[in-house]
C-alpha cells in the first residue's frame, strides 16, 4: 500500500495505513513503545505492543534513536484530544538508525550552539512551525498579486549600480568590467518593466552589507518588491494596506496549529484590519517626543522610536511623507511641502517595526536628474532609469516587504534569525 502523509490520516479511522518520517520521540512502560514520528506534514503518535509486533521488529524498536528514519503501518483511530488521531502499531521498519545519540538535546541550548546545528535545529517543532508560516506568507502574496493583474518580473542580482548608494553594498569584481554589487532591491528594474506590463512584482534574495547586529538585520534576506504605473502614494497605501491584511487573513485560516506550536497570541493578529493607523512624520515625532523621544524634526525614525511608537497601537501604523533629506533620491516631493516626500514607512504593532517601505517615484526627469545630481550619484549609470522618464513616463509608485520581517511579527518572534531557514548575519556564515 502507498504511504500517507500525516496530515491526510484524518480521513482513514480504522483502516491500516503505511507512514514514513523520523522518530522525533519516544516512551516505553515494558511492553507498550510510545513513538512520535514526524513526515514534515504533522505530528502523530504510533502505540505499539510487544504481543502484536514481532519479536524482531519489537527488539529493533527499544534500540531506536531519536531523528532515525523509519517505515510504520497500524491503524488509524481517534486520539484523546478533539481532533487529534493515532495508531495502533502493526509494523515498523528502520530506513537508517542513527549511529549516536541526536546532538540537540531535550536542555537548554545557547543560540549560538543551535545556529551551529542549524541543519538540525530546523526538524525542531518551533522551527517547523516558522517555516510553514513563512510558506503562507509566500503564497498569499503571490495569491494577491495575480488576482489583481501584477506579472512576476525577476530583477538582476548582480547589478552595476546600487539604489541607494554603495557603501551598504557587497562589491565584486565583474570580468573586465569593473565593480558590480550583489543587489539591495530590484525597485528601479521593476520599473523599467510595469513601463511595459502596467503592474509588477518581484521576490528574491537581497544582500546588504551594512554591519548591524540588531534583533532586526540579516544581511542575506528575502524581499518583494511591487510597482505599478499610473499609481499615486494614496493608492500605493491601499495595496500595502490590502496585501497585509490578506497575508494575515491566510495565515490565521491555513496555520492555527503552527501559530498554537509558537504560542502567538493569535487575537493580536485578529485585530490587523483596515484601515491601518495614518500618522504623518511630523505626527509621529511629535507623539514620540511626548513618549520620551529625543527624535528631531528633520531625523528618520530610528528601530527604538519604531519600538516605542508601535507598542501605542493594536495594528499596523502607516508613518508618511517624510523629509527628503534623509529618503532615497528617487521618491517624489509632496506638492504641499517639496521639503517632504510621498513616501511611507509601514511599521508592524507590538513593538516590531518597519516591515514595508515604499514611495511615489519621481516621474519627471529634470527633477530626477537634479536629485540624482544632489546625491552625487554617478549620472552615466542611471542614464537608462532617466530613459523611463524620457519615453512615456507616467505617475507610478511601489513599495517593497523584507519577508523574514513579517516572518518575525506575525510569528511573534523574538529575533529575525529563526525567520529565515540558514540566516546569514555580519558573524555567522555557516552552515
Amino acid at each position: 500500500m502507498p504511504a500517507l502523509r500525516i496530515e491526510e490520516i484524518s480521513s482513514h479511522v480504522g483502516e491500516k495505513i503505511e507512514l514514513q518520517g523520523w522518530a522525533y520521540n519516544f516512551r516505553s512502560s515494558g511492553k507498550i513503545f510510545f513513538l512520535q514520528l514526524r513526515d514534515g506534514s504533522g505530528r502523530v503518535q504510533i502505540v505499539y505492543s510487544a504481543a502484536n509486533l514481532p519479536a524482531e521488529q519489537w527488539e529493533l524498536l527499544n534500540k531506536l534513536r531519536i531523528e532515525s528514519s523509519v517505515r510504520v503501518s497500524g491503524t488509524v483511530k481517534e486520539g484523546r484530544q478533539p481532533g487529534s488521531f493515532e495508531l495502533d502499531g502493526a509494523s515498523f521498519e528502520v530506513v537508517q538508525m542513527a549511529p549516536e545519540d541526536y546532538p540537540i538535546g531535550k536542555k537548554e541550548h545557547g543560540p549560538d550552539f543551535l545556529l551551529d546545528m542549524r541543519h538540525l535545529w530546523l526538524r525542531s517543532e518551533r522551527q517547523w512551525a516558522i517555516q510553514r508560516v513563512r510558506n503562507t506568507i509566500i503564497n498569499a502574496t503571490f495569491a494577491y498579486f495575480n488576482e489583481r493583474g501584477f506579472i512576476k518580473i525577476d530583477t538582476p542580482i548582480l547589478t552595476p549600480t546600487a539604489c541607494e548608494g554603495t557603501t551598504e553594498l557587497f562589491e565584486m569584481d565583474y570580468f573586465d568590467l569593473g565593480k558590480a554589487y550583489l543587489a539591495q532591491s530590484g525597485q528601479l528594474y521593476l520599473e523599467a518593466a510595469v513601463m511595459s506590463v502596467g503592474r509588477a512584482f518581484d521576490f528574491g534574495p537581497v544582500f546588504r552589507a551594512e554591519k548591524s547586529k540588531t534583533r532586526r538585520h540579516l544581511t542575506e534576506f528575502w524581499m518583494m518588491d511591487a510597482e505599478a504605473a499610473f499609481a499615486d502614494h494614496e493608492q500605493n497605501l491601499k495595496t500595502q494596506e490590502e496585501l497585509v491584511c490578506r497575508i494575515v487573513k491566510d495565515v490565521l485560516a491555513k496555520n492555527r496549529a503552527e501559530l498554537a506550536t509558537l504560542e502567538r497570541d493569535v487575537a493580536a493578529l485578529e485585530k490587523v484590519q483596515a484601515p491601518f493607523v495614518r500618522l504623518t512624520h511630523a505626527e509621529a515625532v511629535g507623539k514620540l517626543r511626548a513618549l520620551g523621544s529625543d527624535i528631531g524634526p528633520l531625523d528618520d525614525l530610528g528601530g527604538d522610536d519604531e519600538t516605542i511608537l508601535t507598542k501605542q497601537y493594536d495594528r499596523p501604523v502607516f508613518v508618511e511623507k517624510y523629509p527628503a533629506a534623509v529618503k532615497a533620491f528617487y521618491m517624489k516631493r509632496d506638492p504641499a511641502d517639496p521639503l517632504r516626500v510621498l513616501n511611507d514607512d509601514l511599521l508592524a504593532p507590538e513593538g516590531y517595526g518597519e516591515v514595508i517601505g515604499g514611495s511615489q517615484r519621481e516621474d519627471d526627469y529634470d527633477e530626477l536628474l537634479k536629485r540624482i545630481r544632489e546625491h552625487q550619484l554617478p549620472e552615466e549609470a542611471f542614464r537608462w532609469y532617466l530613459d523611463l522618464r524620457t519615453y512615456g513616463s507616467v505617475p507610478h509608485s511601489g513599495f517593497g516587504y523584507g519577508l523574514e520581517r513579517l516572518v518575525t511579527w506575525i510569528c511573534g518572534l523574538p529575533h529575525v534569525r529563526e525567520s529565515i531557514p540558514f540566516p546569514r548575519l555580519i558573524n555567522r556564515l555557516t552552515p
